[in-house]
């Protein structure tokens, strides 16, 4: 009787054909996992991946260019106080004083007066509502935004600030208050809380400003409810400084 060969059932592979598919696949899994370690390889250079500076957490990453632009400034300050000392001795009384009014306005001398100083800081730390029928509160509820600090600011701006210093720094036209995590990010530099904001100006018109801003009221609703830090002072002699570092334009979009 002839031999008789049975045909495969539809869908069915032949054992042959998946030993090879198997052989295939082990061979195409062993030179993924090879590249895998050239390149794992190459990156390293003979460091650890784990502790590269790349991979280091933002905040310690602006925290050491914190530091970086803080001698950065102090550097540029020296150089500018030269270069108004030398402006200074090769102009005349007129161009000096029109030297020196351009630098008030562009905030670069220290500024003298009357003004108002606001003190913001995050609740204590377990901090529960206190007021009854008020819900418990969240992280985001203990701690000092953006938004806050720039409510202040922008209110003393309006109350007619002549000038304004938020913690060591003072604001010039490009400032921008910025704010990562619970730590805030002014002019390259980083800063905890409690955040300390000094403006010069008619402390009267400065208070109002503050006390009618609808920005702050909502602010104080929580300072009520959690216990968030919140102090006003009214001062008769306030210093603020000049800024002392780079009042270079980066970028701009325009609309």
């Amino acid at each position: 009787m002839p031999n008789s060969t049975i045909p495969p059932e539809p869908g069915s592979v032949r054992p042959g054909r998946t030993r090879i598919v198997g052989r295939a696949l082990t061979c195409a899994v062993f030179a993924l996992a090879g590249l895998l370690f050239y390149i794992s390889a190459q990156t390293a250079q003979g460091t650890d991946l784990r502790t590269d500076n790349s991979l280091l957490k933002l905040s310690d990453v602006i925290r050491e260019r914190s530091a970086q632009n803080q001698q950065l400034q102090a550097q540029v300050g020296e150089l500018q106080d030269r270069t108004d000392a030398f402006a200074q001795q090769q102009g005349g009384p007129a161009d000096t004083q029109r030297l020196d009014a351009l630098q008030q306005a562009a905030a670069l001398e220290t500024l003298r007066g009357p003004g108002l100083t606001v003190t913001l800081n995050d609740a204590p730390p377990n901090a529960t509502a206190r007021i009854p029928g008020v819900p418990e509160p969240d992280v985001n509820d203990l701690v000092i935004h953006q938004q806050d600090i720039q409510a202040v600011v922008n209110a003393l701006w309006r109350g007619g600030a002549e000038g304004i210093q938020v913690m060591d720094q003072r604001l010039i036209s490009t400032s921008a208050v910025r704010c990562v995590g619970n730590t805030l990010l002014l002019q390259g530099r980083v800063y905890s809380p409690p955040y300390v904001i000094k403006a010069v100006g008619k402390t009267d018109a400065l208070r109002s400003a503050v006390d009618t801003d609808p920005a702050i009221r909502r602010y104080l609703q929580y300072v009520v409810a959690y216990g968030l830090g919140w102090k006003v002072q009214e001062n008769t002699d306030l210093t603020l400084p000049g800024y002392a570092g780079s009042a270079d334009l980066r970028s701009a979009e325009g609309q």
